[in-house]
């Protein structure tokens, strides 16, 4: 009898053992900034969006229970990215890796194959197809039609300029593209200047570029070029011509001379993407596109300087077009 109780008594301690619940891992997420976010409000928004969904996943959890996070800024020599990038995944240590930029899939796909473990979720970026990425993009399509339409309604001389901060395949094959359709489509007279600043950063090229497209008829520029963009905004205050801007809200920035802000919810999105992977949700190895419909690309209809600075008739006409885009009647693309 006594043995029995002695095997009953054992085989209890071992299934008890056996089903003794194993402390969850900790999460560490690294967010990789292929820039510098006090000049870009794209990765800051990353940031603080990552930055949000992480705040609000250890709210009341144990130190055990909680997600590490880590923020890298990389800088804006785009040649030394894919070596950070590369040191980041190699110290691995991160669960997943959390980017934006349109470049960085081809960036990633060799790290991927150095370490097959690696995660990454890529912000406003298209690859599809490998159970390490998931990506999601902001329909710029979209985007870039809008900012061109406007910019073919107000300008007057019928002539605009895009200043790029260096060439890549979203710029050439969407931004530009679709922002010379928008104009077009708004007035046949339209005709877009297309220049290169060479880098990210270079205020003082950004100016000099946008006096040459001044000093040719421009009077509306779409400036994509980071921090060169503050040399842009310079010479549209000093020759009184028209900015149109891009990703985030910038009638602040010159008041009178900024006549649209095209923006994508970045901070939004990255904090339901980072909140997505904290619950085991991310969906490996696909691409998704969003925009107007969704709610991740808008049109600012509502700032008051919007309101004094364009004219009521065009103001209608843009409210028109961004209306038809949400109901699925116009589709850009």
């Amino acid at each position: 009898m006594k043995k029995s109780i002695f095997i009953i008594s054992l085989l209890f301690s071992i299934l008890s053992f056996g089903c003794k619940a194993v402390a969850p891992k900790q999460l560490s997420i690294a967010v990789f900034i292929p820039g510098i976010c006090a000049d870009s409000p794209t990765y800051a928004m990353l940031r603080d969006g990552v930055t949000q969904a992480v705040d609000s996943w250890n709210e009341g959890k144990t130190l055990e229970q909680s997600a590490k996070l880590y923020v890298l800024e990389a800088g804006t020599n785009q040649s030394e990215w894919p070596a950070k990038i590369t040191a980041l995944a190699a110290e691995q240590k991160y669960d997943v890796i959390i980017s934006s930029n349109p470049s960085l899939p081809e960036i990633v796909l060799p790290i991927i194959e150095q370490f097959p473990q690696q995660k990454f979720i890529l912000m406003d970026a298209e690859y599809s197809g490998n159970n390490n990425i998931c990506t999601v993009c902001y329909n710029q399509y979209e985007q870039a039609y809008l900012t061109g339409y406007i910019g073919g309604l107000m300008s007057k001389s019928n002539k605009l300029g895009l200043v790029a901060a260096q060439e890549y395949p979203v710029m050439n094959n969407i931004i530009y593209p679709y922002f010379e359709k928008g104009a077009k489509d708004a007035n046949t007279s339209s005709t877009v200047a297309f220049r290169i600043v060479g880098n990210w950063y270079d205020a003082n090229k950004g100016a000099m570029l946008a006096d040459i497209l001044y000093g040719e008829g421009v009077d509306v520029v779409l400036p994509i070029c980071g921090g060169a963009a503050q040399g842009v905004i310079t010479s549209a205050v000093n020759n009184n011509f028209y900015i149109t801007w891009f990703d985030n809200n910038g009638f602040d920035k010159a008041p009178g001379n900024i006549i649209s802000s095209t923006v994508m919810q970045q901070q939004e999105l990255s904090s339901i993407m980072t909140t997505n992977f904290l619950n085991g949700k991310t969906e490996w190895g696909n691409a998704k596109m969003l925009g107007v419909k969704d709610g991740f690309v808008d049109f600012v209809q509502d700032d008051p300087l919007y309101i004094e600075t364009v004219p009521q008739e065009v103001r209608a006409k843009m409210a028109a077009l961004v209306d038809d885009i949400k109901s699925g009647k116009t589709i850009i693309q």
